[in-house]
């Protein structure tokens, strides 16, 4: 099993030393990469006044991350591509795993908040989902074109590159058949293409449509909230599309990363007093938008009984206690779901960074090495 960082970096109250947030970020992820981390990731959100989510460009963190860094890899969880323009994001991204020497793990989404796409992309406003999708699965259609390495064209419902009718000639660049007609360009090229031949991609999913479709595109799954038994008909959903797709058998929890909410301390009870605010601010702020229903066992109907909090939470979807109650919780995940990369959510907004740094450790020296012997399968 590879383990990894989901860092979704927030710091209430803390907007006036966000460069003091910016170092323990960068604390955190080198002695993640010291501690054995496969990778870490980072999210996009804007317009954060509340302190809530601080990374308004996961591609530009990781680059401060890369260059502090030298093997663990780096991901976004998730780019939104629907607010980016599609040739800006492909050449950052290609940018970077040069610069971080081809270690660039590329997570898309679609975007949740209104005040962010209203703001930034308008065509990407998530009350129309099937225009929102359709621009996302256009974006990622043009990201690939331009990775090739190779000359290019794209014309659909959103987006047409090159931009038709400009003319081309210089001594230098001389106008030839491979990117204009009758000195009118007519293919272009993006460069640098990334160091990587095939960029990784991967998705935040969890509605059936979004897990069909990465599937069978090729794009590995990011899940988080649902309990064990909810994510069972999840990553057979995945698994059966992914084999459709490919014609061939793919193993429960092939391609597929889960985020967990985990925090590691002495004892039980030392645990849920450390990290309990912290975590629980986290789904105050989330589940005011998504509600409960993504937290329900399977079968389980969501009534006016259940409420919110973290005794709510803990024997659902939270990796908090002992270090061996927390690897009980890992194996279930590997014997349930064939789970093969965990991502590991302890930097909730307000968690004190010694503490946060406390547990990374306790993890690393007495969780990790419990799973050294299982490797994840190639997808």
């Amino acid at each position: 099993m590879r383990f990894s960082i989901f860092h979704g970096l927030g710091a209430p109250g803390r907007l006036g030393e966000y460069d003091k947030v910016m170092s323990e970020a960068r604390e955190f992820a080198i002695a993640a990469e010291q501690a054995g981390f496969w990778s870490v990731w980072y999210t996009e959100h804007h317009f954060g006044h509340e302190g809530q989510e601080l990374t308004p460009n996961p591609v530009l963190m990781g680059a401060d991350i890369a260059a502090r860094t030298r093997t663990i890899r780096i991901g976004q969880a998730a780019s939104i591509v629907t607010f980016w323009h599609p040739l800006r994001l492909a050449e950052d991204l290609a940018l970077l795993d040069q610069l971080s020497g081809g270690r660039v793990e590329v997570g898309v989404g679609r975007g949740l908040y209104g005040r962010e796409a209203l703001n930034l992309n308008a065509l990407a406003d998530p009350r129309d989902q099937q225009q929102n999708r359709a621009l996302f699965e256009e974006t990622l259609e043009v990201l690939q074109k331009a990775w090739s390495g190779d000359f290019f064209s794209h014309k659909g419902r959103f987006f047409e590159f090159p931009a038709p009718g400009v003319r081309w000639n210089h001594p230098l660049s001389p106008s030839t058949p491979d990117f204009t007609a009758d000195g009118v360009i007519t293919k272009m090229m993006v460069t640098p293409a990334p160091l990587q031949q095939k960029m990784p991609l991967w998705q935040v999913i969890d509605s059936p449509p979004s897990i069909e479709w990465a599937a069978r595109h090729g794009v590995k799954g990011i899940f988080w909230l649902p309990p064990v038994s909810a994510l069972k008909g999840r990553f057979e959903l995945y698994r059966r599309a992914a084999g459709e797709a490919t014609g061939r058998e793919h193993a429960l929890g092939e391609g597929i990363a889960l985020v967990r909410d985990v925090y590691v301390a002495d004892t039980m009870e030392q645990a849920k007093a450390d990290f309990e605010a912290a975590v629980m601010n986290s789904y105050d702020w989330i589940c005011h938008w998504r509600g409960l229903a993504n937290l329900m066992e399977d079968g389980e109907e969501l009534t006016s009984e259940h409420e919110l909090s973290f005794d709510f939470l803990h024997p659902r979807n939270q990796l908090v206690g002992t270090p061996d109650y927390v690897a009980e919780k890992i194996a279930e995940l590997r014997d349930e779901l064939n789970l093969q990369d965990l991502f590991l959510w302890t930097t909730h907004p307000g968690l004190d960074h010694a503490k946060a740094m406390n547990s990374l450790e306790l993890f690393g020296k007495e969780v990790m090495p419990r799973f050294a012997d299982t490797h994840p399968a190639e997808a």
